[in-house]
């Protein structure tokens, strides 16, 4: 504990970042830990495809979380970034009005930080917005690689998983249902 420290409770930015698996999976357990404990919690992710039908939505789906899966699939497969822009910006959109009238105890913004990274929202005037109009006990978590710099300064918890070892690249091992999505 910091020296001088209260013993304050507030609503936690948290931030999972790094080139390492894990980042989307750490936020679904303290989902299913915040929904254990009776809160009310909602999802929404910017690159996943909006029709994904993964293992976690499914879920989400039985335990009643508000769930929105808004993107087109990953940035690096777009056809029409002029499309795939737009829906982040449309995402951030829906993830404003959750944060600001949704009533949520917990609200995970799945893969935001690429937007972030590839300027299709302005880092500096999201923080500037979440700073002006996140309730106090809201908790956020956002995952993503590439976390700018002042997310991570404006984050009161980060967490960057590093690769170690990979099933597929040392293996030759493909992702399993049920394990990775």
């Amino acid at each position: 504990m910091a020296k001088n420290a209260k013993n304050i409770k507030k609503g936690l930015v948290i931030v999972n970042t790094g080139n390492g698996k894990g980042k989307t999976t750490a936020a679904l357990g303290v989902m299913t830990r915040a929904w254990g404990r009776g809160m009310k919690v909602a999802v929404v992710q910017f690159l996943k495809n909006e029709n994904a039908r993964y293992g976690e939505i499914r879920a989400a789906e039985k335990m009643g979380i508000d769930w929105y899966a808004t993107g087109d699939g990953w940035t690096w497969k777009s056809k029409d970034m002029d499309e795939t822009t737009a829906r982040a910006v449309a995402a951030w959109e829906l993830a404003q009005q959750k944060i600001t009238d949704g009533g949520y105890d917990l609200i995970i913004l799945d893969e935001f930080t690429y937007p972030l990274k590839y300027g299709w929202l302005d880092t500096d005037e999201v923080l500037g917005w979440l700073a002006a109009n996140k309730p106090p006990m809201l908790h956020l978590i956002i995952t993503g690689r590439y976390a700018p710099p002042a997310l991570v300064d404006f984050a009161d918890l980060v967490t960057e998983m590093r690769e170690i070892k990979h099933p597929y690249r040392e293996q030759g091992i493909r992702a399993q249902a049920g394990i990775e999505f």
